[in-house]
């Protein structure tokens, strides 16, 4: 079975390597004590503590398994040598909304980076999927769930 790449900016590499090294260490640890101290208080058979402690140990490892898969099948993007003339991974654009004038800008990352509220989206969502590989003037039309919506390409930055 091949493995997804993963992208990731350097920013999204350290932010999974911190939850990575959190996970294993504090959360552990925290986790096994709650274990610990259901454990004292008896019969397990109705111990909705210890139920609780060790569902949430299955979620903490089945996160960290996830995370170190991620990260062994990952593929950096130096935002360094990102190519401006065009918008790639990496980028940085800024958009209008052609109808309603509105303005966003965007990075361009990897699904697991993205987070639109912080202004990443992925390569692999309706707009960024839309926009790759267009250049400063384009227009672009992406098919959302209330209609088509038109975005025209202002700049394109590091």
């Amino acid at each position: 079975m091949s493995k997804k790449e993963v992208l990731l900016t350097y920013e999204g590499l350290k932010k999974l390597e911190q939850e990575l090294e959190f996970l294993k260490g504090e959360n552990r640890k925290e986790i096994a004590d709650r274990i610990k101290a259901a454990l004292a208080f008896g019969d397990i058979s109705e111990n909705s503590e210890y139920d609780e402690a060790k569902l949430e140990q299955a979620q903490n490892e089945k996160r960290i398994s996830e995370l170190e898969n991620m990260l062994k099948a990952a593929i950096i993007i130096d935002e360094d040598e990102v190519d401006t003339a065009v918008v790639s991974l990496g980028a940085k654009v800024k958009i209008r909304n052609i109808k309603e004038k509105e303005e966003f800008d965007y990075q361009i990352v990897g699904s697991a980076e993205a987070n639109p509220i912080a202004g990443k989206i992925s390569n692999e969502s309706p707009v960024g999927k839309a926009i790759l590989g267009n250049k400063v003037g384009d227009e672009v039309v992406i098919d959302a769930p209330g209609g088509k919506i038109k975005y025209k390409i202002l700049s394109i930055y590091k």
